[in-house]
């Protein structure tokens, strides 16, 4: 359908109006455009100076004046090295001095207040040793049990004998005593170990007759309550003569046999009464003075036993 002229006419200024409002806006968003060639090449310029710039840090010039000006000293010198091991040296030295200094006033004070019992760290496990002042400084009296020390075994005790005499550890004083514990009617273990302590005997008495001597066996029965002195007496006859057989009242054998730490444990009784007794088998070999010098077991042969015994005896320490 054809429009009229004054349609048309419109149509045009409309269009033209249109156009011209789109040319400030045009102007407008070309103002947010990338920079100029010149401005573009000055930015790449300045990158490409950081870029391949050159420092003076680590060259020993940082003013850059074209000097290098290291330092020949270090944070460690050898004066101050030379100090150190100076310190140190004293500091090693004073300390050995303070310890032997405290040492000497501990072990003066031990062996001034207990010279005759001795001392122990823990007495009811190692028995009290004495102290003596040597080169090397203060140590144990040596014995033959070492350095470790002896177990603390033994202790006062008091018995009878065959005859109804009163016996304590002190009637056996510097004599040197075997003393195994053991009750009359053992079926096998204590006869064979009796028997083993008289062939011991035997042996010394052939081969180092002046120490068999010194030398006193006993026997301690455990059951008091069926070894009269009348059974040991009967008891003795089956054995070496050198035995020296003791007894006593419930307490007192269990108060001994508690220092000397034997077990024993009565078994369940027949029915005719009769029962056993499980015991420790050792034998407790003891010096002059009453102190225990060594412990035999059942394993033992009677030569092994001579051999220690000897030994023992015949022991001088080296300071």
């Amino acid at each position: 359908m054809l429009r009229p002229a004054a349609s048309r006419g419109m149509i045009h200024k409309l269009g033209n109006a249109a156009t011209q409002r789109r040319v400030p806006i045009l102007a407008r968003s070309s103002s947010s455009s990338p920079p100029p060639p010149a401005a573009s090449n000055s930015v790449a310029a300045a990158s490409s100076a950081v870029k391949y710039a050159k420092t003076t840090a680590g060259t020993g010039d940082p003013e850059g004046t074209g000097t290098i000006g290291f330092s020949t000293r270090g944070p460690v010198t050898w004066p101050a090295l030379g100090l150190v091991a100076i310190a140190a040296a004293s500091a090693v030295s004073y300390y050995k001095i303070e310890r032997e200094r405290r040492l000497e006033n501990a072990m003066g004070k031990i062996v001034s207040v207990s010279s005759e019992s001795g001392w122990s760290p823990n007495p009811e496990l190692l028995a009290r040793r004495q102290y003596v002042r040597t080169k090397w400084g203060w140590f144990p009296k040596e014995d033959a049990f070492g350095g470790a020390g002896k177990p603390a075994i033994g202790g006062p005790w008091s018995l009878v004998d065959l005859d109804g005499n009163l016996v304590t550890d002190e009637s056996f004083k510097g004599k040197w005593t075997l003393l195994y514990f053991g009750f009359a009617r053992c079926p096998d273990i204590c006869p064979s170990e009796m028997v083993k302590i008289g062939k011991v005997m035997d042996i010394l008495e052939k081969e180092h007759p002046k120490l068999r001597g010194q030398i006193q066996p006993i026997f301690v029965s455990i059951d008091p309550a069926r070894d009269s002195l009348k059974a040991l007496r009967d008891y003795a006859k089956d054995f070496h003569p050198s035995y020296v057989f003791l007894t006593g009242a419930p307490q007192q054998v269990q108060s001994m046999a508690k220092k000397y730490r034997v077990y024993m444990s009565k078994a369940d009784e027949t029915e005719d009464g009769d029962y056993l007794v499980d015991h420790s088998i050792v034998v407790y070999f003891h010096d002059e003075t009453g102190d225990i010098a060594d412990c035999f077991t059942q394993s033992m042969r009677p030569s092994d036993i001579v051999e220690k015994v000897v030994e023992r005896m015949t022991f001088v320490p080296s300071y």
